[in-house]
């Protein structure tokens, strides 16, 4: 169902690893900077903690902290893939619980490869960080990947802007 100013309304399905449970409005990932967006996106990740039990919710939250620690001060918060998010330059992390233990995913499969030493001690899939779902990931390894990812997305946001101006 299309609503006004550019937003789009989408109901997301209730269950464990996805605790939306109402109507969100979000915006479209290229006009999140535009009429009230990030407000809106803002609004989203606070009602998708707000639907995490504990101790799961706070696990997220102080993630969430360390995430927002290390991101660029132009960073926005959103909603992808159903899961909270920050973008910087494009998506740049994700986070989310679920019914067994919380993730980190830091969009690059690649990555947790290149810290494979810091990541050891913790469960990894593709491209997904797992940790319990009653003890954060490490404010300094968030910082680490965090800081990693925005090398990465500035270098593609640089090679983009290279290969437009050909």
């Amino acid at each position: 169902m299309e609503g006004g100013g550019g937003y789009r309304y989408v109901r997301r399905a209730a269950g464990p690893s996805n605790p939306l449970k109402s109507m969100i409005k979000e915006t479209p990932s290229k006009g999140a900077r535009t009429t009230g967006g990030a407000t809106v996106e803002l609004a989203a990740v606070e009602a998708y903690l707000a639907g995490v039990p504990e101790p799961a919710r706070s696990t997220l939250e102080a993630v969430r902290e360390a995430i927002r620690s290390a991101v660029p001060a132009d960073a926005t918060e959103c909603i992808s893939y159903c899961m909270p998010a920050f973008r910087y330059q494009g998506v740049l992390v994700s986070y989310a619980a679920f019914k067994d233990h919380c993730s980190f995913f830091p969009m690059s499969a690649a990555m947790l490869d290149d810290f494979a030493e810091e990541v050891k001690g913790y469960r990894t899939a593709k491209g997904t960080l797992q940790f319990p779902l009653d003890k954060p990931l490490a404010k300094t390894l968030v910082k680490k990947l965090v800081g990693a990812r925005v090398v990465q997305n500035k270098a593609k946001a640089l090679a983009r802007k290279t290969s437009k101006g050909r």
